[in-house]
């Protein structure tokens, strides 16, 4: 027979293997406030993030409309209020990247982790032409039944609305297979079509360029008490995307922050997520949409106009490097 202090030994290696701890039931588990959801596990982006399950946040997984009067958000009011909601779900599952065998073992809509990272290999970047991520969340879920795995609103705050896991209706035929983020800036357009700029971009009065967000639009949600928004640069940016010439305003520096920390972490959460943007021999930046070749071969961070023609987003302001070279340096 074994000694006493072996066999407790062994007891003790077996619990420390197995994660078990001696805990009270009913203890809670403290988030530190930054982590991202990724099939059901907690990932750390060292940036401010409020998941569906947070006060305040937006949940995407509700069918109600988030921003209706309380009698008229159900499903049953909100599909005859608005022709564009066809399905009270405003997602779906990534389970037609696999075979019928594995697929279906996934009805349920849990995932592992490992096989979610055979999914997932691209980050589609938006910016939401809505202003802020409060007005965009109602447009994408109250009013067009789309969703988008995490918005970036102006003042830094990064917002989950579903699980990574997800298929999240954001980027048409890269959505099985990517993570998408709704960057809150009003647009990019062409020179003499840019009077939106003029209303949300002004002069305070030091003469520095700030967002005024309209009246119109009601509270603008912003976590940060007092914030005021600034782009990260005066003056408005030009550049072409898919071979048009337009101008934005930039992004702010505060966004600039979270979304280069989100990008780190998303590229070493998934392993096929590769940190670069797609470059052109020269190695500049590709400002066309891709060959469907191409990006059916393309694996790491793109735009919503290396998907689709009809899209320009994230414009010509949006600062590549700062975000992906920002990004690869945290992720090492």
């Amino acid at each position: 027979m074994k000694p006493l202090w072996i066999f407790c030994a062994g007891i003790g290696l077996l619990a420390l293997a197995s994660g078990c701890r001696s805990v009270r039931p009913g203890t809670p588990l403290a988030r530190a406030g930054d982590e991202i959801i990724v099939a059901g596990q907690l990932f750390h982006t060292g940036t401010p993030v409020v998941t569906w399950l947070d006060p305040g946040g937006y949940d995407a997984y509700r069918v109600e409309r988030r921003f209706s009067a309380e009698g008229e958000a159900s499903w049953e009011a909100s599909k005859a209020a608005v022709k564009g909601l066809a399905s009270p779900n405003r997602y779906n599952s990534r389970r037609d990247a696999l075979e019928p065998e594995r697929a279906a073992g996934l009805r349920g809509g849990g995932w592992e982790l490992e096989t979610l990272r055979e999914v997932v290999d691209q980050f589609v970047v938006h910016f939401d032409a809505c202003g802020t991520s409060r007005q965009c969340f109602k447009v994408l879920h109250d009013v067009r039944g789309l969703s988008v795995h995490f918005l970036l609103d102006l003042d830094g705050t990064i917002y989950q609305t579903l699980d990574v896991k997800e298929r999240a209706w954001h980027a048409t035929s890269s959505n099985t297979r990517s993570v998408g983020i709704e960057i809150a800036n009003i647009g990019a357009y062409a020179p003499g079509k840019d009077s939106l700029l003029d209303q949300w971009y002004q002069a305070d009065g030091e003469g520095r360029t700030r967002v005024t967000v309209p009246a119109k639009l009601g509270e603008d949600g912003f976590r940060t008490a007092g914030f005021v928004a600034r782009p990260a640069r005066a003056e408005r940016v030009r550049g072409a995307v898919q071979g048009q010439e337009l101008v934005q305003y930039d992004f702010t520096p505060e966004q600039y922050a979270a979304l280069t920390k989100l990008t780190a972490a998303l590229c070493r959460v998934f392993p096929k997520l590769k940190c670069d943007y797609p470059r052109d021999a020269a190695g500049k930046l590709v400002t066309r949409k891709l060959a469907d070749e191409e990006l059916a071969r393309y694996q790491g961070v793109l735009g919503h106009f290396h998907i689709q023609t009809n899209k320009v987003d994230p414009g010509p302001a949006f600062d590549w490097e700062k975000v992906v070279g920002g990004a690869r340096r945290l992720a090492r």
